[in-house]
């Protein structure tokens, strides 16, 4: 299959499901391309619109066209599982870093907002792994993070990969101010920006404990426990910090 994509908004900033979209169809062996009305024949069209500002393609193609995007006021429509779960075609627009989003939807109700409408409450989406491709920066597309345990243990993990990071949708301060393990997270994270070398061994010890930053496990003196995300981030920085000690000893 020839397959056209149309960036309605423009291709100032990558479109993440023409992204990806490219990647399912090249890895069936289909051509892909942006769609060119006057010199291309296609069998199928995709046309993605964010914004609803963006003037609508007047371009007409004698094939399938699939519009999608919020920009139509389109709320419902979503990638299949496969699709969405596929590792972006970045050669698309030629970009070095990665985009993606580790969590979909949000707790917040703003008026103005569309997320909560369109995605629902906050909920795990991916690994960071699933769309770095290697590669040594990414744009996080997340609009809230923060409110997300599956969130903060995938920033913890992006700080061990030596990840640089842009949370390009912001943000929220209030859950930074209130909590300061969230700030101490994002501390890292913005250290992380001015070190060459960032490599993070995956076994933290300290005595007789071990802390496996793979799997979240607590080791001590032959007993495991699985730590939750925030558990699990306490404990890495007591134990980086030399600030663990036993019961007994405190006693």
């Amino acid at each position: 299959m020839r397959i056209g994509l149309v960036d309605v908004d423009g291709r100032g900033f990558p479109n993440l499901v023409l992204m990806k979209l490219a990647a399912w169809h090249k890895a069936r062996g289909d051509t892909v391309e942006f769609a060119d009305p006057e010199a291309g024949r296609y069998d199928k069209v995709y046309m993605s619109k964010v914004f609803t500002h963006s003037p609508d393609c007047r371009d007409e193609y004698p094939c399938e066209v699939v519009r999608g995007g919020t920009g139509y006021r389109d709320y419902a429509t979503v990638l299949p599982e496969e699709v969405e779960h596929t590792c972006p075609d970045y050669s698309l627009y030629g970009v070095g870093e990665a985009y993606g989003f580790l969590t979909r939807g949000c707790p917040n109700r703003c008026p103005w907002c569309v997320v909560p409408r369109k995605e629902g409450g906050i909920r795990p989406h991916a690994d960071i792994e699933e769309f770095l491709a290697g590669r040594r920066r990414a744009v996080l597309l997340d609009n809230n993070v923060l409110a997300s345990d599956w969130g903060l243990v995938q920033i913890g993990k992006i700080v061990r990969l030596g990840i640089r990071v842009d949370f390009n949708q912001g943000l929220d301060a209030r859950r930074i101010a209130r909590d300061p393990e969230v700030a101490e997270l994002l501390a890292r994270v913005r250290a992380m920006l001015r070190r060459k070398d960032n490599f993070t061994p995956d076994l933290l010890t300290y005595n007789d404990t071990v802390l496996n930053r793979s799997t979240y496990e607590f080791s001590y003196k032959k007993q495991t426990q699985v730590f939750s995300g925030k558990e699990f981030q306490l404990m890495e920085m007591m134990i980086a910090s030399g600030r663990l000690w036993s019961k007994e000893k405190s006693s």
